[in-house]
């Protein structure tokens, strides 16, 4: 199986050989990284915010052979990414690459003239987990490894519960990590519990943004409508026929004044891959519009375009132990959340300052938050919208993170 090293940072620098204890910090995943999903920017602001001063974290990123891959990346700012790529996708390819991956983190180190020495901290994604991944990059790097759990899954999410590959691998991952591991990063107070529970010293963070990269909203005034903006793939996780139903309940004048736009799925996905009722849409008088996939850069400029990101989700269960990445995404870009509370959000977004909150997660309660919406004056949203940014550059921008993160990965030392 022959790796091809496609992306390197162009100012990779070694410690010098005289350091007591490196400090640099290793990721490795194996996403569509650094521009792909909710994960793969968990990672990418995590590592950046990994770093000490004056260093780039080290991110190893195993591409996915089921993804295509788009091409170089140029460089990507505070860190120094190699991308391993296998050609061909079939199951066999997968499975083998899978395995050996490991020894392939290592052997694109050592063509990259990375000694173990130069890794103080070796960070792993909890999918990523495995008893082969942790032996061999403990053993041969010598360095501490530190886990970043940024869900946990429960069974009824999937139809086949246990039986579900996906959720036996992500159970068995939790697994090891509780038992070979010491530290640990989450995503949520819910998820740093649970794994303080076993003798884990756990720091929580949520998901982080890079605030320099969202440009000032551009919203329309009130008057001209209410524009809303359903951003993700909402699955089993996000309650997408409660939104279109709580509109569909304001009075017919109201909905006219609204318009939705759900972003990454089509309308046929709708009807297949969420709970979302597709007959409740011939009845709804909003503007409903599905834009299916788009990239990121649309999402942001969607979100500056838009007066409210919506979510809501059940309470309890994944919902409690994860965290929406699509709430620091909207504060950051100027875009008020409305949403009820579920997992950390209460501690972040306030009724009538970053959003507005629902009282609960049903369809009335959504067409609440609607009529709220619908009565603001375009100052009282701007001063929302001040509020949201606000936010999201004391609690999510990974620069207010630094000096924590890197400190809490690199206070073990090698042992």
């Amino acid at each position: 199986m022959n790796d091809r090293i496609l992306v390197r940072g162009p100012e990779q620098r070694h410690p010098a050989t005289t350091r007591v204890r490196p400090v640099r910090p290793l990721l490795v995943g194996a996403y569509a990284f650094p521009y792909g999903d909710a994960t793969s920017n968990r990672l990418r602001q995590l590592a950046r915010s990994a770093a000490p001063e004056g260093e780039r974290t080290l991110v190893v990123n195993d591409w996915p052979c089921e993804v295509p891959f788009p091409g170089p990346f140029g460089d990507v700012a505070g860190i120094d990414l190699i991308t391993l790529r296998v050609r061909g996708g079939n199951r066999l390819t997968r499975m083998a690459a899978r395995l050996a991956r490991p020894v392939r983190v290592l052997r694109a180190l050592r063509r990259e003239g990375v000694d173990r020495d130069d890794v103080g901290v070796v960070l792993l994604p909890m999918a990523m987990m495995t008893l082969g991944n942790w032996a061999v990059l403990r053993l041969v790097l010598r360095a501490p490894v530190v886990v970043d759990a940024s869900e946990r899954h429960d069974r009824h999410q999937f139809a086949h519960g246990w039986l579900t590959p996906y959720f036996v691998r992500h159970r068995w991952s939790t697994f090891l990590t509780t038992r070979l591991v010491r530290r640990a990063t989450a995503v949520t107070g819910a998820l740093a519990d649970h794994l303080g529970a076993y003798g884990l010293d756990v720091l929580v963070v949520p998901p982080q943004v890079d605030c320099a990269e969202f440009a000032p909203p551009r919203t329309p005034s009130l008057a001209d409508g209410l524009r809303l903006l359903y951003a993700g793939t909402p699955g089993r996780k996000d309650m997408l026929d409660v939104i279109v139903r709580g509109i569909s309940r304001l009075a017919p004048a109201d909905q006219r004044r609204v318009s939705l736009t759900i972003a990454g799925i089509t309308r046929e996905q709708a009807a297949t891959e969420s709970d979302l009722d597709p007959a409740l849409l011939d009845r709804v008088a909003a503007e409903v519009t599905f834009l299916g996939r788009v990239p990121r850069d649309t999402v942001l400029t969607l979100l500056g375009g838009a007066h409210f990101s919506m979510l809501v989700r059940p309470t309890g269960g994944y919902a409690a132990h994860g965290f929406p990445s699509k709430v620091p995404e909207s504060l950051a870009a100027g875009c008020p959340v409305l949403l009820n509370h579920t997992s950390d959000l209460a501690a972040y977004v306030r009724d009538g300052v970053e959003g507005l909150v629902l009282d609960g997660n049903g369809p009335d309660d959504v067409r609440r938050g609607i009529e709220r919406a619908l009565r603001l004056r375009d100052e009282d949203w701007t001063a929302m919208s001040r509020a949201a940014l606000s936010r999201a550059r004391e609690s999510f921008d990974h620069r207010a993170w630094q000096s924590r993160v890197t400190a809490f990965l690199t206070a073990e030392g090698r042992r």
